[in-house]
């Protein structure tokens, strides 16, 4: 099945290179130049990546992206800026959106991008368990002994890594490889990311421990040792 793209920029002429290029690639592109013809583009065909510019005119990029993720919450949304902040980076991740890529870019890293994205949109229907924590994949849904554990996309996706792969370390230069889709993400984010996850799972009352591997990242504990383990 072709893969259905919607692209939103207010630059006509960056809008129509873009969707070029993803033609090119294969992709089924819809370009449009704001939020409100996004939202009526999406109301009339189902997309499943979007490709959003951050500065957009009235309602912004990441806005949109929420918007976006309120309606369909298996979406890949890819947003597009000049703004190279941590915090603009987190803000855009936060409202719902997958990754995150800065301009100028290169086309190749793009096309990367937006495969990363249909990879995670293709995993197959599955539940994993380690210790009281349980995520069904195809939903995207975790659970801390049956009690929904509420989590964004991203933390959903990296807290799956760590349980797809309990007894490893990650490094955190492969989380984002993974997660973020590029190495080239400040290192931090993934530590603030770990902190989110660290608080909801205290919160909900899990035994699972994620670990910090000093000078190298962070690996799962299934639960606390005990004086008996030595």
């Amino acid at each position: 099945m072709v893969t259905r793209v919607l692209v939103v920029d207010d630059e006509p002429q960056l809008a129509d290179l873009i969707a070029r290029h993803l033609r090119r690639e294969g992709y089924d592109v819809t370009a449009v130049g704001d939020g409100i013809a996004a939202l009526l583009a999406g109301g009339e065909d189902e997309f499943q990546l979007a490709v959003v510019d951050v500065n957009l005119p009235g309602m912004n990029g990441f806005e949109l992206a929420s918007r976006l993720r309120d309606r369909d919450e298996r979406i890949g949304i890819l947003l597009l800026t000049a703004r190279d902040a941590l915090g603009d980076r987190v803000r855009g991740l936060d409202a719902g959106a997958d990754d995150y890529l800065i301009k100028p870019f290169e086309f190749a890293e793009l096309f990367a991008r937006l495969r990363a994205l249909r990879r995670r949109d293709h995993l197959e229907s599955h539940r994993l368990e380690v210790g009281d924590i349980t995520v069904a994949v195809d939903r995207a849904a975790a659970q801390v002994d049956g009690v929904d554990v509420p989590l964004s996309r991203r933390e959903f996706d990296l807290l799956r890594a760590f349980l797809e792969r309990p007894a490893d370390t990650l490094s955190r230069e492969w989380i984002l490889s993974e997660i973020w889709g590029s190495p080239h993400f400040a290192s931090n984010v993934v530590d603030q990311y770990v902190g989110y996850i660290r608080r909801k799972l205290a919160d909900a009352g899990s035994g699972v421990r994620i670990e910090t591997v000093r000078g190298v990242g962070f690996r799962l504990i299934p639960a606390p040792a005990t004086e008996a383990d030595g």
